[in-house]
């Protein structure tokens, strides 16, 4: 056990058996989160003194600085009003389209031609996919905030071992696509219930290359988007129906990790999860 860990501990704290860089603790109508990445800590809650309270335990073992209201977390903005919190990338996607220069280009309503089946024989193998890499990876971090290009770049990724033209040319439709929304992110209403709401879908046999199908999924939180995600399935579904079903069998198992969730921080969820799918 670390420093860092044994003093939440020590101060009151539990750690979230699942994700270790979260804490909690919560007495009463007392309730604060401290979020942990490397030496970079994110803290909240309803209890002021509690707060000053930790951050002195801290300052006591570590000199900490208090960078004061959350405004900029590991290339993610946080802008804050009275009707709730906006959560983007603005920066982050201005300095993408201007590394791969993108800024003037002409900008496009989806990022991904959906019509368009492509596989390892699509266009010509890359001599050099280093750039391919590069922006593949850098907009895998961009789905953290901005989650309608998630399908694309999955389905970009895993390319990234044999990148062709035509691939690398479908890359750079994202960057178009970004173009005409840079500050699109997440937004959270600051009133809204605590209904647990999923969605789950798939689409079969989209593989060209293993006629696998890829499964997706959303969870809503009243009105508020909190996880979501779009991966190949592992094995080859021999329908539509078996595709969608193993689609649900993964949100399902989501859902059981968010409402394990919901109880740690002290709010267990009060009616059962409405999990719907696609017939």
């Amino acid at each position: 056990m670390g420093v860092a860990t044994r003093t939440l501990v020590d101060a009151g704290y539990k750690q979230f058996f699942d994700d270790h860089s979260l804490f909690i603790k919560k007495q009463s109508q007392s309730f604060t989160a401290i979020l942990v990445y490397v030496d970079d800590l994110v803290l909240t809650g309803n209890d002021i003194g509690e707060i000053n309270s930790i951050k002195q335990d801290l300052d006591d073992k570590f000199k900490i600085k208090d960078l004061g209201d959350l405004k900029y977390f590991l290339g993610m903005e946080v802008a804050r009003s009275n009707s709730g919190i906006h959560i983007y990338q603005r920066k982050y996607t201005m300095d993408l389209l201007r590394d791969f220069g993108y800024l003037d280009c002409k900008p496009l309503s989806t990022p991904f031609d959906y019509s368009q089946k492509l596989s390892k024989e699509s266009g010509t193998i890359l001599t050099d996919n280093t750039v391919y890499r590069q922006l593949i990876g850098r907009l895998l971090y961009l789905t953290n905030t901005t989650p309608d290009i998630s399908y694309a770049v999955g389905r970009l990724s895993k390319f990234l071992d044999c990148a062709t033209t035509s691939h690398l040319q479908a890359a750079f439709r994202v960057l178009r696509y970004l173009k005409g929304r840079p500050a699109t992110g997440l937004f959270f209403p600051s009133t809204s219930n605590l209904h647990l709401t999923g969605f789950a879908d798939a689409d079969w046999a989209t593989c060209a290359d293993t006629r696998r199908s890829v499964s997706g999924y959303c969870f809503m939180l009243g009105n508020s988007l909190i996880r979501w995600k779009s991966k190949k399935q592992t094995t080859v579904a021999k329908s539509s129906v078996e595709a969608q079903y193993r689609s649900l069998a993964v949100a399902t198992c989501e859902a059981s990790w968010l409402s394990f969730l919901m109880d740690f921080i002290g709010l267990p969820l009060q009616k059962s999860i409405t999990l719907f799918c696609d017939n």
